[in-house]
């Protein structure tokens, strides 16, 4: 039985490969900063640490000694995550955390990083042609640990794969993020403060996510993949299909807000289809009903609910 050992376990991607992993009959260790989701699966070996602690990473790969690793810890604030310092901190933890997993037998790493390496205003961004041209320190720091990562796994004859996530929605999202504000507010009876709604983006829903990120992780593509939809939405209608569905549409207050996101971002996803041989279990409508279905049932959603009327 193989190991995995996957990183932000707990956190809103990680939580949904978890038990992906343990159905394909991995050993799987998870690993967090904090305690395990409740209602925890079966035979997953939980592990708190904090691998921003120098050592700390070596010291878990010791133990663990992971044949596989899906590292898709960071720092991920809303709003704050962008220009933190805590970015370059990352760099060093996951930089120690890769040389750790080499030195104990590690064959295939694959990590997380981001649409925010691209030129945000490229459209459509494929992985080794669009230019690379991040404008935060989020998206620089991701960029130059996976400029690393490349040029190292060569190095040290590690197979190796970068998933870069585009824009994502689902169960457990943060409620500040765009499509859990909106939802949220809503079934609240509040109004949603918008943007005019104007950008073109690529929305994926998590779990999609999730199982492209085990497919990856599967497979022997190596470098750069997108990891998205390629079927550019406007923001307004994504918006506007979740008021009808809720029926609240008057209650999202478009141009309210100044817009936060790129212009116009989505993924070219052929090496995600053709190589990696990932497809998506939805499609965006299936997946904004999923999300709203389980917004209508989390006590968060219902305790706030009570709490406005």
């Amino acid at each position: 039985m193989r190991r995995v050992l996957v990183t932000g376990a707990s956190g809103f991607i990680g939580r949904h490969c978890v038990p992906l992993l343990q159905a394909k009959g991995y050993d799987v260790h998870a690993l967090s900063q904090r305690r395990p989701p409740p209602g925890g699966i079966p035979d997953i070996r939980w592990h708190l640490c904090d691998l921003l602690q120098p050592g700390r990473a070596r010291d878990i790969m010791g133990r663990v000694r992971p044949d596989l690793l899906l590292h898709l810890a960071w720092y991920a604030v809303p709003k704050k995550f962008w220009e933190s310092p805590e970015n370059i901190e990352w760099v060093r933890a996951s930089l120690e955390m890769f040389s750790a997993f080499a030195e104990n037998g590690g064959a295939r790493l694959v990590a997380a990083g981001s649409c925010a390496e691209y030129d945000w205003s490229a459209g459509e961004c494929e992985e080794n042609r669009t230019p690379l041209l991040p404008a935060t320190l989020y998206g620089t720091s991701k960029h130059a640990l996976e400029a690393i990562l490349d040029a190292w796994s060569r190095q040290a004859a590690l197979s190796s794969a970068w998933g870069r996530i585009f824009f994502l929605y689902g169960p457990h999202e943060h409620p500040s993020r765009l499509v859990a504000y909106v939802v949220r507010s809503l079934l609240r009876g509040e109004a949603a403060l918008c943007s005019e709604g104007r950008q073109l983006l690529d929305f994926m829903h998590v779990e999609d996510v999730a199982s492209a990120f085990v497919s990856l992780l599967e497979s022997e593509v190596r470098g750069p993949v997108n990891i998205g939809t390629g079927k550019p939405v406007a923001v307004r209608d994504l918006l506007e299909d979740i008021g009808q569905r809720i029926g609240r549409l008057e209650l999202i207050d478009f141009g309210a807000r100044s817009a936060s996101e790129p212009s116009r971002l989505w993924a070219n996803v052929h090496r995600l289809t053709d190589e990696v041989g990932w497809a998506p279990h939805y499609d965006l409508a299936s997946g904004i009903e999923r999300t709203i279905g389980w917004w209508r049932s989390s006590p968060e959603a219902l305790c706030a609910a009570e709490s406005s009327r």
